[in-house]
């Protein structure tokens, strides 16, 4: 008699429970679709949407705390990483959390990973594309003191552009150019965009040696001769000198395909449009993640299984 009347309680609870509202349908969804992920790469996984700024390494930090305590005990960590780019410092701080916590961590990355993006995504053990994936250049973004975001590489490229004209005596340069090379360029913020753009490089070259598959590179594919640490320093060397070069890149928006990466830059990526079940998986969840931020006016998201949190 008990018994019934615990269940008749129960059932009565649940009838009288609101119907889920469409946004926590959507997220149920999304939860769903990322655990499938997760089995698919034997791997707990998280997935980042949007700029590398301040405060979404604050963010993360939450996640990844929380997904590593999850009873199921995994060493590896899986980032869905879609961005335009941002900050290295807080893609250093990212870094140095993920490492924390999981020995391994691989990116897929569904759409894009520009500029400072591009480094993250370097930092992993592997990297996860396919044909309509995207790199971009290492230009990493930073702030003038209005507050802007501005490409640090651009900035760069423009100064040392009316520089030169200035040094060259057969040079036309106009009045209007020697007004912007005396006032628009603060030799402070000048200082502070160099900085950045050694760090990146210092960065890319640093993890390139020690996760991504410079790891196990131990002899070379040609002709068998055992790789010394050295070499694998001026291979990254290499690899960030070619992903810093604006005359061969042109923008700092320009994707860089998989096979590109694979060809031209020698790097090895994981074409995750092999396997029909990873690529459906992925692209099921990143579209639906897209829609779902375009309907909640979201410009980033970090969302392991079941916490979803949007930022800006």
């Amino acid at each position: 008699m008990e018994k019934d009347r615990t269940v008749a309680e129960d059932l009565s609870a649940r009838i009288n429970q609101p119907p889920p509202t469409a946004n926590e349908f959507v997220e149920h969804e999304l939860h769903g679709r990322l655990a499938t992920i997760e089995s698919l790469f034997s791997a707990h996984a998280l997935s980042l949407n949007g700029p590398l700024i301040d405060g979404v390494d604050d963010i993360l930090r939450t996640a990844v705390e929380r997904r590593s305590r999850s009873g199921t005990n995994k060493r590896k960590l899986v980032i869905v990483l879609t961005t335009g780019g941002g900050f290295i410092e807080t893609v250093q701080r990212m870094v140095d959390t993920v490492r924390k916590h999981y020995k391994l961590v691989d990116f897929v990355v569904p759409n894009q990973a520009f500029s400072a993006g591009t480094i993250f995504a370097m930092s992993g053990d592997a990297i996860h594309m396919d044909y309509y994936s995207r790199l971009g250049p290492i230009d990493p973004q930073v702030e003038t003191q209005m507050g802007r975001r501005i490409s640090a590489l651009g900035y760069l490229e423009r100064y040392g552009a009316l520089l030169k004209r200035a040094q060259d005596p057969k040079a036309q340069i106009s009045p209007a150019e020697i007004s912007l090379l005396v006032n628009a360029f603060d030799q402070g913020e000048l200082y502070h965009y160099e900085q950045a753009r050694e760090l990146s490089i210092a960065l890319l070259e640093e993890w390139l040696v020690k996760y991504k598959s410079f790891k196990n590179w131990t002899k070379t594919e040609t002709h068998g001769v055992r790789v010394t640490k050295q070499m694998k320093k001026l291979r990254a060397q290499a690899i960030g000198k070619q992903l810093n070069d604006t005359q061969k890149w042109h923008s700092h928006g320009y994707g860089i395909s998989m096979e590109v990466l694979r060809r031209d830059i020698n790097l090895r990526i994981d074409d995750f449009g092999a396997s029909t079940e990873r690529s459906q998986a992925i692209r099921g969840y990143h579209d639906l993640l897209s829609d779902y931020m375009v309907k909640v006016r979201a410009n980033g998201t970090i969302h392991i299984v079941n916490d979803y949190r949007s930022f800006m």
